[in-house]
């Protein structure tokens, strides 16, 4: 759906994609956004995209709405009450609870005292890092997807894509992995690949012959992803105006990007909702536990909605590995890249790769939005 020329001119700033979640550190830019007397959970239109992407009603949705909300502040409390005990943590839909992960049972009342559940394992997230970073420093073969720390099941999950799990280069990584700490192995049914598309019609940004969706904005440009330009390459809007240029990128290893913003347009702090929800405020960048639903607005397929999977997931894609993603089970599509993901009103991150599409479904991948402005040494423009 095309929108106003009106709301083109008020937001050509934000160009293309739509809200997202996670961060890794939180920089001091994203402060905590307390809720505002008497303000809905989300718009009715939000409310109607996770109700048909996740399956519930709406009731349904504005409770885990608000156990989510919850979650996401016990968090950061109860990791700090474990210590280097501190196993993990996963957000359960149905009880609506945060469970912690701890190595000690000593440490279980002060956790509870927070609000969460609490799950004793062998292995701390600590541990459980340190197998994942010596996995990172193998060579993975493309029949290897990508890999990362499941908390819920205390081990170091390898994903495989299922036609090419007995390739011996697979079985060679395989066991290299397992020498690592602990490791599980599960099957995906195909190998991850980027989002950007090449020129076609919609709301994009364009750099070259490459389309992709912009983020969030940043106070001077916008935050996108790495793999949709180089640093120095010039960024034109929906209407093929010069924006700007890439003023730092980094694809592979990492994959984000900021654009600077100047020659008539400006920035806002918002998600754009396409004409199908109103668009959306940004004000912060707390980040969501693992569990926690989560929407993506993109310039290919707009708004959906899913949750989060698992977080620092290294993603293997055939142009090198991307360390520290959050993996979600919202679909996209080509062009989609770049595009923000979000948790109520808080940044998440910017749309990578994934597999599938929104017609069969799939996984997508986004990297962390506090990580790229602790790199860059932006602030996130909020409301």
């Amino acid at each position: 759906m095309r929108r106003t020329t009106a709301l083109r001119t008020g937001l050509s700033a934000l160009l293309l994609l739509g809200t997202w979640v996670t961060a890794s550190t939180l920089p001091a830019s994203a402060a905590d956004s307390p809720a505002r007397s008497g303000e809905a959970p989300a718009s009715p239109e939000l409310l109607s995209a996770m109700q048909r992407d996740l399956g519930l009603t709406r009731s349904q949705t504005e409770a885990r709405l608000a156990s989510e909300k919850t979650a996401t502040a016990v968090e950061r409390k109860a990791k700090q009450a474990a210590g280097s005990s501190y196993g993990g943590s996963w957000f359960d839909a149905d009880s609506g609870k945060l469970t912690v992960a701890v190595t000690r049972s000593a440490d279980t009342e002060a956790i509870r005292a927070t609000g969460a559940t609490v799950r004793l394992v062998k292995h701390s997230a600590h541990q459980l890092d340190a197998a994942k970073a010596r996995i990172d420093d193998l060579s993975a073969p493309a029949g290897v997807s990508s890999w990362y720390v499941d908390p819920k099941a205390n081990k170091v999950v390898v994903n495989v894509v299922t036609a090419r799990q007995d390739d011996n280069d697979v079985q060679d990584f395989l066991a290299q992995a397992r020498q690592t700490g602990p490791v599980t192995v599960k099957q995906t049914p195909a190998a991850p690949q980027t989002f950007a598309a090449g020129t076609v019609g919609g709301d994009p940004y364009y750099t070259g012959n490459v389309r992709c969706s912009i983020g969030f904005s940043v106070h001077g440009g916008f935050v996108t992803a790495g793999h949709c330009g180089g640093a120095g390459a010039a960024v034109y809007g929906w209407d093929r105006s010069y924006v700007g240029n890439f003023q730092g990128s980094s694809f592979p290893d990492n994959d984000y990007a900021w654009v600077n913003v100047g020659s008539g347009w400006w920035t806002v702090p918002v998600v754009l909702g396409w004409g199908t929800i109103p668009d959306q405020l940004v004000r912060g960048s707390n980040e969501a536990p693992v569990g926690t639903s989560i929407c993506r607005s993109g310039s290919t397929t707009h708004w959906r909605c899913g949750a989060v999977l698992a977080k620092n997931e290294t993603v293997n894609y055939s142009q090198g590995a991307v360390h520290q993603m959050t993996k979600t089970s919202v679909c996209a599509e080509g062009g989609d890249s770049g595009g923000s993901f979000i948790s109520g009103d808080q940044a998440q991150g910017v749309t990578s790769g994934g597999w599938g599409n929104c017609s069969s479904g799939g996984e997508t991948w986004y990297q962390p939005v506090n990580e790229i402005l602790n790199r860059y040494g932006l602030t996130l423009h909020t409301a």
